[in-house]
Parts: structure tokens; sequence; C-alpha cells
């Protein structure tokens, strides 16, 4: 009725959907009220009508509901910028304590890879939450590529235990901005994939998210640097044999 909005990473779908395995995925959905849900309305009209060429009935401006400052980001190809990766960057750059990444998929460009480093090497602290399953072979493995580099940077990386995949995609940083939406921390989803991210700029935000985020760490194992070296240098030695 154009009140109440709901955006994260949940897909409609069951779970046993083209799988034959015990994996199955774990998700986190933020649900607004206020102008917000007028911005998630504008932007569904927009991809409707980029589908179907038909404009739908504009909802009426909601009514302030709360105090938490937010808005909605859209991406895509149709955007002239790369606004999701401008965010994400930009917001790496600025942070000064702490960044906690969850995301399924990590396949960064350079430029966030820079951001993220340097954040590490200048003090913040860095964590990134992937998962120990993979569900995409390519797109798992290509996230790994990136893991010596991180680790010696200083991140700190933690892999959320099988069977779960965790499809959760959302950022804090510090203790007063945080990022909730459907967009992963890679290529495909900043450039081709139709994506939006709701900015929360708010400590309580935050502070819940960081809650889940302890449990997340709760129920995985952190990867360290010495092993995953030497699994690194077995793998290199393997390829020379083959």
């Amino acid at each position: 009725d154009g009140m109440v909005g709901y955006t994260g990473s949940q897909n409609i779908v069951t779970k046993n959907y083209h799988r034959k395995d015990d994996l199955y995925y774990e998700e986190l959905v933020a649900r607004v009220q206020g102008p917000a849900v007028w911005q998630l309305s504008a932007i569904f009209r927009t991809d409707w009508y980029a589908e179907t060429r038909k404009f739908l009935a504009v909802d009426k401006l909601p009514a302030v509901a709360g105090t938490v400052r937010a808005q909605l980001l859209p991406s895509g190809p149709s955007y002239r910028e790369s606004s999701n990766l401008k965010l994400y960057t930009a917001l790496m750059h600025g942070a000064r304590k702490k960044i906690v990444i969850v995301t399924p998929y990590f396949v960064p460009d350079d430029a966030l890879m820079t951001a993220l480093t340097s954040a590490a090497q200048r003090g913040v602290e860095v964590t990134i939450i992937n998962s120990e399953v993979i569900d995409k072979v390519l797109v798992g493995h290509a996230q790994r590529s990136y893991y010596e580099e991180l680790l010696l940077a200083g991140v700190r990386i933690f892999l959320y235990k099988k069977p779960v995949f965790l499809h959760t995609k959302h950022m804090t940083i510090d203790d007063r901005i945080a990022v909730v939406g459907s967009s992963n921390i890679d290529i495909r989803s900043f450039e081709l994939d139709l994506e939006v991210s709701l900015v929360l700029y708010d400590k309580k935000s935050v502070a819940n998210l960081r809650t889940i985020e302890k449990r997340y760490i709760q129920n995985s194992s952190q990867i360290n640097l010495k092993k995953w070296l030497k699994r690194a240098e077995l793998k290199r030695r393997l390829l020379k044999r083959l």
C-alpha cells in the first residue's frame, strides 16, 4: 500500500530449487517505513516501465515514521554512473575505525581492493565474512584468489560454516553508516545487474547489524595467513606438475 517496503538479499525460491545437496541459504532483509518506501516504489516503477513501457500509479509520499536518516541508491547498466561501486569505495576510504563486509560473492576491481587494503594498512579493523561452502564454482575460486593480498594487508577473513551459504549482503562503517541491499561486492553487481542499496546513517542500525555480524563470526572459522599461504603454495606446485 505504499507504506511498508522491504529490501535485502532475499530470493523468492524454494529451498531445494535446482539443488540435490544439503546447502541452504541464509538471508537478511530490512523492513522500512516512511519516505524511504516512496524511494523504493520509485525504483520499482522505473524498472516496471523499462520492461513494460507502462506507467504504474504513483504512491503518496508516506509520513515520517522514525528518526533514522535513510536513502535508496539504485545502480545498474541503465544508470550513467557506477553508483554502488563509488559508494562502497568512498565509504571504505572514509572509514576511521572499523569496516565489516558480509557478502556471498567478492570479486572486486582495483579501486575497491586499494580502498580495502589501504584502510587495513592505516589501522582500520577490516573484516570480510564469506561462506565456506561454494555454490558457484568459478565465482567461489575467483574470490579466493584475492584472499592472499587481503590477508597480507591485515584484513580479517571469516568463512561461514557449511552447509549454510551466507547470502546476506551488507556493510557497516565505524559506528555511523550501514548499507543493506541486493548488491554483491563484485563487478557483475556493479556494472551489469540492476541492484538497490539502502544506506542508513544511524548508530542504532549499525549496532543492530553488529549483533548479527557477531553471530556470523561465532559460526565461522577465521582464515590463518600462514596456513593460507601454504595452501596457495601447494596449489602452485600441483599446477606446475599438470
